[in-house]
């Protein structure tokens, strides 16, 4: 027995409503039959409806997911350049400390003379 049906099954629910829709949209001297084809029509209407919101709200979700998970990617970034410029800016006094050096005992040989 396969696990899903082909064919779509409408909802207890979704007939009661495609039956008091056609029930009072009912024209005098319309027959049961025509009525029921009428349902049958609304059925697959709001079959159709449903599926379209589905759809929507899958893509909405697809969007809110992509839209959350962009920050957490942000906030990496934004610590991965924090990280480089601390790199960088603990590189700078400790060069600044050597060129000073390098000037002080250049200043002292050039007084020796």
């Amino acid at each position: 027995m396969p696990r899903y049906s082909k064919k779509n099954k409408i909802s207890a629910e979704t007939k009661d409503d495609a039956d008091k829709i056609a029930r009072a949209t009912q024209r005098p001297g319309q027959t049961k039959e025509q009525t029921r084809l009428i349902a049958q029509g609304i059925q697959k209407g709001i079959d159709l409806y449903k599926k379209q919101q589905k759809g929507k709200a899958r893509e909405l979700d697809k969007k809110l997911r992509r839209v959350t998970s962009k920050p957490e990617s942000q906030e990496n970034s934004r610590e991965n350049n924090q990280q480089q410029q601390s790199v960088k800016s603990n590189l700078l006094p400790w060069f600044l400390l050597v060129v000073s050096w390098i000037g002080f005992a250049a200043y002292m040989i050039i007084n020796r003379q």
